[in-house]
């Protein structure tokens, strides 16, 4: 039962609710993906994923900060660098195409 407070209490901060709307974030961008599969009826991938990825990435980087957890900082830096790379490549790939049209 103390768990249990324990856990209400965390999720009931400031806090806790910053870490929860990270994860809330970077838990949308698997249903965006989806949605935008299931419309193409084939596998992809939109924009929005990853800019949900850095947006839910970064809540989630400032909370494990904030945590002193170690492990999920480490996982959400590399995390945020590939996101912000796949976008520079999109954005990339969008102006060369605009430059041959």
């Amino acid at each position: 039962m103390e768990t249990l407070k324990h856990f209400m209490d965390v999720l009931a901060s400031p806090m806790g609710m910053l870490g929860m709307l990270g994860q809330v974030m970077f838990f949308s961008r698997f249903l965006v993906q989806w949605i935008a599969s299931e419309k193409k009826g084939k596998s992809t991938v939109p924009v929005s994923f990853w800019y949900l990825s850095i947006g839910g990435g970064s809540l989630l980087l400032f909370y494990a900060v904030w945590r002193k957890d170690p492990v999920i900082t480490l996982g959400q830096l590399v995390g945020l660098f590939v996101y912000v790379r796949n976008l520079i490549l999109i954005h990339r790939h969008k102006a060369a195409q605009a430059a041959v049209s």
